[in-house]
């Protein structure tokens, strides 16, 4: 109950209720008495008007500058006093029904982007003495230690007290391969903890944390206005003062030099007063913005302001990191070397069942490549930051990074593998090398899609990675690219694409990672993975939340379609004031139809601008 009750807060509910009650009201009006009927009128104005009035009132003082919603008070208020009740209270309803419908388009956006805020561990354990207490994220101190366990993420960054771990730092690097640390290394908020438990001093305050970014990044895409909006909003503020001086001088100016009698001069005033109100205009891009944000949100796409919509267009070279953004960051055996040195089915079932005991994703990736094993009890041990070991028939069995006696021509090999820029796991018996498996990252189904889409819309794509120049090549001919720039440092990345822009291209940046941040912000316009690490989140103007490439090309197509529904907004409402104005010129509009056709506009265009909200792209 308490939530529905804070639910009926809301602003929304209560204009929707507000234009409910004015419409019933308008409705009993219709069926009482002559002498009564204006009292409905009348509260139908006020209620339906009370809203749009007091937001019409605090814009005023606000900008310092009338506005759209004073005009229409105005134009209900003298269509009162001229005893038009039903065309003033009219107004004020499909007036106060426009303004519902815009709220609904903010509110879907809102809720949509909140949505895909992603739940962050809740809880921490926490050592006071030898006590373990569990306590929210929120709580924790700098100088705190908390207890890390397998499998469970680091809830603040800090440094190791005690103990020594892999840790998944793919969320935080963009790197797949875990990283050992030891006591007095630092670990990011975030890593996920491979093979033992440690103990973590917290060194940062937690509150800084992507959730709440995102937060920011919500209110921030509200808010924020794009070109388009900004001229409107200027144009509002100078257009209200010429209809009011418009509408003066039809209801003033005219009987002076007697063109009309003062009654009919005043009706027309008040006519020009509402039709040439520029709600529709005004209407025209808002609402198609926030609907489109909301659409995007739905997709898995956090835009994070209008503005960068408008950015998409013109993007005439896409500029891509490797590792987790064209890649999963999932690692995939490429090659399994059996030396011979025993027999191949013991070899592959001890391996096996060794790694089964692992958490690492080296491990998984091998399990995985071998998936009809069957089970066998071992004694295994998880030497933390190296691999696996276990006894079995009286020999010592090692699966990781050990050291291991080997001939020449295996080391070659080996080389090569690493060369290429694969991970090598050792499979070592007694101290003596008798298998290897070669694994690489794993390209996302995405990315070949994404490439081929980028091609047909005419728009070039550029791999840069830190990875080498074997490695990259591989990569970019698989997927597609155009080119691409290996061994390439984040300050590399940016020169490259400060010399692309000073070349008069438009560069859309996509990565994932603290070094991808700077080229992020540097590039016309920046779109970080939803996996990446909070600097590049925050940096970045759009955040593909699902991780998929393909919404990227869909985004400029979705963004095309927007602009299309606010070309068709601007010229249809221009149209309408002006057709109104032209015949009120001519006395062929009474104050009815022009209430009707100024209003009905407004709606229609709102309504337009709804489609984004489930729109056709093709």
């Amino acid at each position: 109950m308490k939530l529905k009750f804070l639910s009926l807060m809301k602003p929304l509910y209560w204009e929707t209720l507000a234009a409910i009650l004015s419409f019933i009201l308008m409705v009993v009006a219709m069926f009482v008495s002559t002498d009564i009927a204006p009292y409905f009128w009348g509260a139908a104005f006020i209620i339906g008007g009370f809203f749009k009035a007091i937001e019409g009132f605090k814009s005023t003082i606000r900008e310092k500058a009338l506005n759209v919603e004073f005009l229409m008070i105005a134009a209900a208020l003298a269509a009162f006093t001229t005893g038009d009740f039903a065309e003033g209270a009219i107004l004020i309803f499909i007036f106060a029904v426009s303004g519902v419908l815009e709220g609904f388009a903010t509110a879907q956006s809102e809720k949509a982007l909140t949505d895909l805020l992603k739940i962050a561990p809740q809880n921490a354990i926490k050592l006071i003495g030898n006590k373990e207490v569990v306590v929210p994220i929120s709580e924790l101190q700098i100088g705190d230690i908390v207890l890390v366990k397998v499998g469970q993420q680091v809830p603040a960054d800090g440094e190791i007290h005690q103990g020594q771990a892999s840790f998944n730092q793919a969320s935080i690097t963009g790197e797949f391969i875990p990283v050992s640390r030891k006591e007095g290394d630092f670990v990011y908020a975030g890593s996920l903890v491979v093979d033992a438990t440690v103990q973590i001093i917290v060194t940062k305050d937690p509150r800084e944390s992507v959730i709440q970014k995102m937060i920011e990044f919500v209110k921030q895409a509200q808010e924020d206005k794009t070109k388009s909006e900004k001229t409107i909003t200027i144009f509002e503020k100078v257009y209200v003062y010429f209809v009011i001086i418009l509408a003066l001088g039809v209801a003033f100016l005219t009987p002076v030099l007697g063109w009309l009698d003062a009654e009919e001069a005043f009706r027309r005033g008040v006519i020009v007063l509402v039709v040439a109100s520029p709600c529709a205009l005004v209407a025209s891009i808002t609402p198609a913005i926030l609907s489109t944000l909301s659409h995007g949100a739905k997709k898995g796409i956090l835009i994070k302001s209008g503005r960068h919509l408008e950015k998409t267009q013109g993007i005439n070279l896409v500029v891509l990191d490797k590792t987790g953004t064209l890649t999963t960051g999932v690692p995939k055996v490429v090659e399994f070397v059996h030396l011979q040195k025993c027999e191949e089915n013991l070899l592959v079932s001890t391996i096996v069942n060794m790694e089964r005991q692992s958490t690492h994703p080296l491990a998984q990736a091998i399990v995985d490549h071998f998936p009809n094993i069957k089970s066998v009890e071992l004694s295994t041990k998880e030497v933390p930051g190296r691999g696996m070991q276990a006894e079995m028939d009286g020999h010592t069995w090692h699966i990781g990074r050990f050291d291991y006696q080997s001939e020449k021509e295996i080391s070659e090999k080996l080389k090569g593998a690493y060369q290429r820029g694969e991970t090598v796991v050792l499979v070592i018996r007694d101290q003596e090398l008798v298998a290897y498996f070669s694994l690489k990252d794993t390209i996302r189904d995405s990315s070949k899609q994404a490439i081929q889409h980028f091609k047909t819309m005419g728009i070039q794509t550029i791999m840069l990675t830190g990875d080498n120049r074997h490695t990259a090549e591989a990569i970019a001919n698989e997927v597609g690219l155009d080119g691409f720039v290996g061994d390439c440092l984040p300050e590399g990345k940016v020169a490259y694409i400060q010399k692309q822009k000073q070349a008069g291209k438009k560069v859309l940046m996509i990565g994932d990672g603290i070094n991808d941040a700077p080229s992020l912000v540097t590039a016309t316009l920046g779109i970080a993975m939803g996996s990446g690490t909070d600097v590049s989140l925050e940096t970045a103007d759009i955040v593909m939340m699902n991780n998929n490439l393909m919404n990227i090309p869909y985004l400029m197509k979705l963004t095309r379609h927007m602009q299309s529904i606010i070309r068709q907004n601007v010229v249809f409402s221009i149209s309408v004031i002006l057709l109104l104005l032209v015949t009120n010129l001519f006395g062929l509009v009474v104050l009815r139809y022009g209430v009707i056709g100024h209003e009905v506009s407004t709606i229609l265009v709102i309504l337009n601008s709804l489609r984004m909200l489930s729109p056709r792209i093709r």
